[in-house]
């Protein structure tokens, strides 16, 4: 192996690399990161740290090493000041959901990777790592949405909550391809989403539920750790979710 210095998330180097706008000798302090997130929303923290995540899965699936400078530029923007807290909480949800380490490969110019730990039994069916570990992470995501809003959905919720993840209906994105299409005919083809139409509206409006693949190769248990690991809590903040999820395990 290479002796090129590696360190995990948790031990970032403090050199300066030049990053454009950012300077590692600006960075904060352990103690003012903390004060400045008690000045945050923590809603908006939690929507980064998995905005961080789709964008690390999806440079992943092309095996593109990953740029900090990019990191902030695309992701992180104006919470530079609580940077280093996103990332930690990123990647500690890759290593405990998908199996996934991120680990500083370049510690000069802040380059990372993702590496794959041993894979886990549980809800192990939809976090393999394979090809389709962007598609997979995306549907994971729906499906915990659609959990989280009573295990159903309408179409303009679902792609609200898309959009504010820089997934547009009707854009083509780098990965994904036709994001549309893989949501509303590839997840349905495969049973992971079922949409039925909802009665008596005008303009048509639909509902997205689980579908009977999701309900084979998941469980709600899984999927509200997943939520509670990026949101940074416990699962029994959700009292009705909770319930419901040790109810159907």
């Amino acid at each position: 192996m290479s002796q090129r210095k590696r360190s995990r998330v948790s031990g970032l180097s403090q050199a300066d690399d030049g990053d454009e706008d950012f300077n590692l000798s600006q960075m904060p302090t352990h103690s003012q990161v903390q004060r400045n997130l008690e000045r945050r929303s923590q809603d908006q923290v939690n929507q980064k740290v998995s905005e961080l995540v789709q964008f690390l899965l999806v440079k992943d699936q092309k095996k593109i090493p990953i740029k900090r400078a990019d990191i902030l530029k695309k992701v992180i923007r104006e919470y530079k000041d609580v940077y280093s807290e996103i990332l930690e909480r990123a990647g500690r949800t890759l290593q405990q959901v998908f199996g996934l380490q991120l680990l500083e490969i370049d510690a000069k110019h802040h380059i990372y990777i993702l590496t794959s730990n041993l894979p886990r039994a549980e809800g192990e069916n939809l976090r393999r790592r394979d090809n389709q570990t962007a598609k997979l992470g995306l549907l994971l995501v729906i499906l915990s949405f659609i959990f989280m809003k009573g295990n159903s959905a309408k179409d303009s919720a679902v792609w609200e909550f898309l959009r504010r993840l820089r997934l547009q209906p009707g854009e083509r994105h780098e990965v994904f391809g036709d994001v549309k299409k893989l949501v509303t005919e590839e997840f349905v083809r495969q049973k992971y989403l079922e949409i039925t139409p909802i009665p008596m509206t005008d303009p048509p409006e639909f509902k997205y539920q689980w579908g009977l693949r999701a309900t084979n190769e998941t469980s709600k248990k899984d999927v509200l750790r997943f939520v509670a690991k990026i949101q940074g809590k416990d699962p029994t903040f959700w009292t009705s979710q909770c319930k419901e999820a040790e109810a159907t395990s």
